[in-house]
């Protein structure tokens, strides 16, 4: 992601109540909707295909401001989200800066009350920016999130269509599309998902029940991309110590995060509970080049929950307000238990393909942001 060109903020003309922007790139007019909720016809003039069409409305000044740039200006995006990480990362700074400069004097409370409110209101700032990140990915693949349930349900019955299997599964290397489809499988059964006449075939899941499934789906991808972005740099640093003649197997305290281009590839602390454990990257020479699959089955619990844990408190309240957003009712925002949901397990496989892709691109939206606004460690 390149932040080097200059930006500034366009100027959007105020528009009536009820009316929306007229999309420029990703979204499509009804009759070429890149998304269809076959089974709801009562509601679709409900649905803002117009809008960025999410289940998390943005509903802070930054979230919508970039939500805008997504839909008139999407080419900028990327300069435009960096400049308001910045200016919310300055804003953050001056009121923790002031509240420090009044320490010992009268005006010591109210600055202190102005620089809590100014941190609360920025974390959630940064968390609609992190999540318009996420949404500027799916759009560059042509890939509409899955709307709101509560939007789509028709007499029970929910199916998405295309179901952008393909799109969904190229972001993936072959060895964590592999896992990607163990996952699949250990969820919706490999015929279910390898048959198209199975696909196709109908089945009752609790809306409950299948949040947790997304929700779990998506902690499933951050924790691949972590995993197999260490994988890479051990690989690296085995290959590039052979030349060193190193034949006995070491243990090497490694670099907790480098970049190449917009790319970060951690390694080492990745989210330990502990703030001051260092993971270790061990290798040998001559070693086999074992598999990402034999080499995730080689961690043990603290190197997983370093890999699969968010880093950020900002990552976690995102995964939970995207899927209450996704799942629950639209006025409460509660996620009903007793609701059951009749889809077809190729509807199914959509649900969990886009979240574990919504889990790959959190944890590369997190380093990004993380880049400019220090976010709050988890």
């Amino acid at each position: 992601m390149d932040f080097c060109v200059s930006y500034t903020r366009p100027r959007f003309p105020t528009l009536p109540a009820g009316v929306l922007r007229r999309p420029v790139t990703f979204a499509l007019p009804v009759d070429g909707r890149p998304l269809i909720v076959v089974a709801s016809t009562s509601s679709t003039s409900k649905r803002e295909f117009g809008g960025l069409n999410a289940p998390l409305e943005p509903r802070t000044p930054a979230g919508r401001f970039l939500s805008g740039v997504l839909l008139d200006d999407s080419d900028n995006f990327p300069v435009a989200a960096r400049k308001e990480l910045e200016r919310l990362a300055n804003e953050r700074d001056e009121a923790a800066a002031r509240l420090q400069l009044s320490l010992g004097s009268v005006e010591a409370c109210l600055h202190r009350r102005i620089a809590e409110f100014k941190e609360h209101e920025c974390r959630d700032a940064v968390e609609e920016v992190m999540y318009m990140l996420i949404f500027h990915k799916f759009n560059e693949m042509r890939v509409h999130l899955i709307p709101r349930l509560s939007k789509g349900v028709y007499n029970g019955r929910f199916e998405i269509w295309p179901s952008k299997d393909w799109e969904l599964e190229s972001i993936h290397s072959f060895e964590v599309l592999q896992m990607v489809r163990e996952h699949l499988s250990a969820i919706v059964g490999w015929r279910s998902i390898s048959s198209v006449t199975a696909s196709w075939a109908t089945t009752k899941i609790q809306r409950l029940k299948l949040c947790k499934f997304y929700a779990a789906s998506i902690l499933y991808g951050y924790f691949l991309k972590s995993a197999s972005l260490r994988h890479h740099l051990e690989r690296g640093l085995d290959l590039n110590n052979s030349h060193f003649g190193i034949g006995a197997r070491n243990q090497l305290p490694a670099p907790e995060m480098f970049s190449v281009g917009s790319d970060y590839i951690t390694s080492g602390r990745v989210g330990s509970t502990k703030s001051s454990s260092v993971g270790q990257v061990s290798y040998s020479l001559g070693s086999k080049q074992e598999s990402l699959r034999f080499y995730v089955m080689g961690f043990d619990a603290e190197t997983i929950q370093m890999c699969a844990k968010p880093k950020s408190k900002e990552a976690v309240n995102l995964i939970e307000r995207h899927s209450c957003a996704l799942f629950g009712d639209e006025e409460t925002g509660l996620v009903e238990t007793d609701d059951v949901i009749t889809t077809s397990f190729a509807s199914l496989k959509r649900f969990l393909l886009e979240a574990v892709a919504f889990g790959s691109f959190l944890w590369e939206a997190e380093n990004c942001v993380n880049a400019v606004y220090m976010l709050e460690e988890n």
